[in-house]
């Protein structure tokens, strides 16, 4: 059949054409490890590292290959490149990196009293033209204590990041219409957070944990935040509620699983989730973050009745909190997408001796925006508290930062207040 030859020649062309593929990360796995010496690789043995250090020697067996930093002959660190990945480098490993200065990515390991760090590729090691200018880089921790003065008070904040997304396409999520946030947006974002300084911020829109501490530890690693809290949770294109925090966390509770009656009594559940994390202060009492991220108006009017069930659900599980312990003390807090006289918002807030408190009304009212994207802009994001939380409220403190995308890295603006750590 040779009147088919071009037309199947074509076809192989279309298949052998690169495919489209997802931006580069713009915060890198390099960027988020410490810098380490080979010598003092020992003090972050199983963390992933980035070490520096000339090839002493190498040697190559029948099945693995060493690149011995150490020149002593008890070799106490070596990168390890088994047989089956030897044909990843464009020459034998042995030869390519003998005598050269690198830096390796990988994760510090112990097999028999040596220290080693074992490699698939040459994309986790790098050759170097000589000794780093200025000698190694001070090693950088995941997230340095911050350097604040001891305080009385404690910052709680709430803030939608819009799409914290990573460039790698995760094959159980719908994440491929969403775009990667640039590395611009990034740092904005940052920048406003900093302005928060938050002693505990609830996060929504993260896609998973991984980049979140990525994003902490490249463009925040001196603001305290040691803990990252995050689940996974039910939204199909990934978004999840988070929490950063500088004090201690204690037990974290997801209520992703959970069944409950929605529209017409048919079971659902929460469509992102609803995130509680136990703050416990040093020498004060502990409380609760109750992280939401509700329905959204983005499908009309359907929406309502979702984001009422939703809202229903959180009121039972904070009224079976309060009904155990009237002096209960937590903040739920998040991205309600819904304004306070809304259905959902009534729901929530409830009433009598066990109403959550908001003290939104100290804000004028030209500050009381927090979806800041026209001609949408309203007020969604809230921090609610319960009654004994809110006998810690330091008054005057509720505070909306206005911004846009533009300015701030998102379309939502962060709140925050500040509660005394005892009442």
């Amino acid at each position: 059949m040779p009147q088919l030859a071009p037309l199947f020649l074509i076809a192989l062309g279309l298949l052998a054409q690169p495919t489209a593929s997802r931006p580069a990360s713009p915060l890198t796995e390099a960027e988020a490890l410490p810098v380490v010496a080979w010598q003092d690789a020992g003090e972050y043995l199983d963390h992933r590292c980035v070490v520096v250090g000339q090839i002493a020697s190498t040697r190559k067996l029948e099945r693995i290959c060493f690149l011995n930093f150490d020149p002593a002959p008890e070799h106490r660190l070596a990168v390890v490149i088994r047989q089956e990945n030897w044909e990843n480098f464009p020459h034998s490993p042995d030869l390519l990196y003998r005598d050269k200065w690198v830096r390796v990515i990988g994760r510090i390991g112990e097999y028999r009293g040596k220290l080693e760090i074992v490699i698939n590729g040459p994309n986790q090691i790098e050759v170097l033209p000589g000794p780093p200018e200025g000698g190694i880089a001070a090693s950088r921790p995941a997230s340095q204590p911050a350097s604040r003065p001891a305080r009385d008070t404690i910052r709680v904040a709430t803030y939608n990041v819009l799409n914290l997304f990573d460039a790698e396409d995760d094959p159980y999520r719908d994440d491929e219409g969403t775009r990667t946030k640039p590395r611009s947006e990034l740092e904005r974002l940052a920048a406003t957070i900093r302005r928060l300084d938050a002693d505990v911020l609830a996060l929504q829109e993260v896609e998973n944990r991984f980049y979140l501490e990525r994003f902490v530890r490249v463009l925040l690693p001196d603001m305290g935040y040691r803990h990252v809290v995050h689940f996974e949770g039910n939204d199909n294109r990934g978004i999840d509620c988070a929490v950063l925090s500088r004090l201690p966390v204690g037990p974290v509770t997801s209520y992703r699983h959970i069944l409950f009656d929605g529209p017409g009594r048919r079971p659902m559940r929460f469509l992102r989730d609803l995130l509680r994390v136990r703050i416990e202060p040093p020498d004060a009492a502990p409380f609760d973050v109750f992280v939401v991220h509700l329905k959204s108006k983005g499908s009309g009017e359907s929406s309502h009745p979702i984001r009422l069930a939703e809202a229903q659900q959180v009121r039972a599980i904070v009224d079976d909190l309060l009904s155990h312990d009237p002096r209960a003390r937590f903040v739920l807090c998040g991205d309600f997408n819904d304004e306070w006289d809304s259905p959902s918002l009534l729901a929530l807030r409830g009433g009598g001796d066990t109403e959550l408190k908001c003290f939104w009304t100290e804000l004028p009212d030209d500050n009381r925006i927090t979806y800041n994207k026209a001609p949408y802009r309203s007020m969604i994001d809230f921090i609610l508290c319960s009654p004994a939380m809110s006998r810690t409220y330091v008054a005057n403190s509720y505070t909306i930062l206005p911004g846009d995308v533009e300015s701030c890295g998102s379309d939502h603006n962060p709140v925050v207040a500040v509660f005394r750590i005892r009442e």
